[in-house]
C-alpha cells in the first residue's frame, strides 16, 4: 500500500551518486508532523536537493567534461532540471487541489534521470 511522502523523505536518482532529501512546500497539511507533499513539490533545490554528482551523458557539463577526458565518464555536480510533475500522483487524495505524492511516484530528469522515492519519511512519534 502506498505511504504519502512528506518532508524528510529519501530520494533516490539514476544518475546521480548520493541520495537526497525531499523538502515538501508548506501546505498547512502535515502527516507524520511534518508537511505533506503533492506532485507539484518537484522544484529543484527548493523541494529536491542535488544528488552528489551526476554521471549522465545527457547532462551538458558530465557531456563536456567526459570530452575533454578523452571519452572517461567524469562526473559532475547534479544540478537536476524537471520539466514536468512527479507520476502519476494519487488522483483520489487531493493536496491544494493536485494529487498528493506517495512513494510509488516517479520524477523525470530532463537529463534522462528518474528520481524514485526510497523512503516515505513517515515515522511513528510517541508522545511521552
Amino acid at each position: 500500500m502506498p505511504n504519502q511522502v512528506c518532508t524528510g523523505a529519501v530520494l533516490q536518482c539514476t544518475f546521480g551518486m548520493a541520495p537526497s532529501s525531499f523538502i515538501a512546500t508548506p501546505k498547512m497539511i502535515q502527516t507524520s508532523m511534518m508537511d505533506a507533499g503533492n506532485i507539484m513539490d518537484n522544484k529543484p533545490i527548493a523541494n529536491i536537493p542535488p544528488f552528489g554528482m551526476c554521471q549522465s551523458l545527457a547532462n551538458p557539463t558530465v557531456a563536456a567534461a567526459t570530452a575533454a577526458a578523452l571519452g572517461v565518464l567524469t562526473p559532475m555536480p547534479c544540478l537536476p532540471v524537471f520539466p514536468a510533475p512527479w507520476v502519476p500522483g494519487a488522483p483520489t487524495v487531493l493536496l491544494k487541489n493536485m494529487p498528493a505524492l506517495d512513494n510509488t511516484c516517479k520524477l523525470m530528469c530532463a537529463y534522462a534521470g528518474v528520481v524514485s522515492i526510497n523512503f516515505a519519511g513517515q515515522v511513528t512519534h510517541q508522545i511521552p
